[in-house]
């Protein structure tokens, strides 16, 4: 085990690099003792471990870090943005390819807001994007009920004090009115919970829908609704810059694990041909069991005004012996009684 704990990394921070959970759920593993260092159970998250200690996840090795990657996610309404909901909502996780790896959001989004969501596998990252310090611009495109001028929107950008709590300068452009509803154009760097809604709210304008189009220098663009697109790793190291890459700790030079999911088989067919050992188990069924006598050989009843099998019948076809159900009715063919008529044909 690491001698020095202030080397290395805390040990939830590395099971969460290596993609098998959250810092969070790391540190619940660790306090059920399925986290064992160089062969010892750990009870306490308050651990630095380095490269040469051996970490062990419910007694199997611990994989080695993946590299850092960012996927972008058009949200659609309706998810709510977490793992596990106890309402027993839908979730963005549940919605997602199951290809994926193991994906945290950057922040998140009201269930009833849509739009741009940040996704990644690298705890440090999320956590870095996510610092008021960062201070990456989040925008916003508004369709709020009421009435609003650009006057009123201007007096945002010094910041606003709403029901107790501080936000920060808020850069709103009043885009256009339609009938009682304004579309605003809405960016913050901060991105407290409800934020966009409470100021508005404050301004006597109620959202009736919120898209979020861009997180920093990543936009929504054309993105369809639901759909996933990752960030390639170069674009990826350009865009957070030296400073930013070495605070997240991201890891450009691991890996990329692929996770193909087998497709599932096709349901067998109604009338598909059994399995031979199906076949064979019936077969063997069939010859213990007696069979079912045939219409020919059971007795015949002796209906009322019905002779029975020799017994009087007719040689020649006559249609009244037929069951009304197979008789011809008039205007159709005999040889498709019933099926179609002279006419339509």
């Amino acid at each position: 085990m690491a001698q020095n704990q202030h080397e290395g990394e805390r040990i939830a921070k590395v099971i969460a690099r290596a993609g098998l959970a959250s810092r969070r759920e790391a540190e619940a593993w660790i306090a059920a003792g399925r986290v064992s260092v160089n062969g010892a159970k750990i009870t306490s998250p308050a651990l630095n471990v380095s490269r040469a200690d051996k970490i062990a996840v419910d007694g199997k090795p611990l994989p080695g870090a993946e590299r850092t990657r960012l996927f972008l996610y058009h949200k659609p309404r309706g998810l709510v943005t977490t793992t596990s909901d106890p309402q027993g909502r839908p979730t963005i996780f549940g919605a997602l390819p199951k290809e994926l790896p193991r994906l945290i959001s950057i922040g998140r989004l009201d269930m009833n807001t849509e739009g741009l969501l940040l996704l990644t596998n690298d705890g440090g990252l999320a956590r870095a994007l996510e610092l008021p310090a960062t201070a990456w611009l989040r925008r916003y495109r508004v369709r709020a009920h009421g009435k609003v001028t650009q006057p009123d929107l201007d007096a945002l950008r010094g910041g606003v004090t709403v029901d107790g709590i501080n936000y920060g300068p808020v850069e709103a452009t009043l885009d256009r009115e339609q009938g009682t509803n304004v579309w605003i154009t809405f960016a913050i760097r901060e991105g407290k919970n409800r934020e966009v809604r409470n100021v508005l709210r404050h301004l006597g304008l109620q959202v009736a829908r919120l898209i979020r189009v861009s997180f920093g220098p990543f936009q929504l663009g054309e993105l369809a609704e639901g759909a996933v697109s990752e960030i390639p790793t170069r674009v990826l190291r350009d865009q957070l810059g030296e400073k930013l890459a070495k605070a997240a700790g991201a890891n450009f030079a691991g890996p990329i694990v692929d996770r193909k999911v087998e497709p599932e088989k096709p349901a067998a067919k109604p009338g598909a041909a059994a399995p031979r050992a199906a076949r064979d188990r019936k077969g063997a069924r069939d010859t213990d069991t007696p069979k079912r006598p045939r219409a020919f050989d059971r007795p015949e009843k002796k209906l009322p005004g019905r002779p029975l099998r020799g017994e009087g019948r007719r040689d020649t076809f006559d249609p009244r012996d037929e069951p009304p159900s197979r008789r011809a009715s008039p205007g159709t063919s005999a040889g498709r009684r019933g099926k179609h008529t002279r006419r339509g044909r």
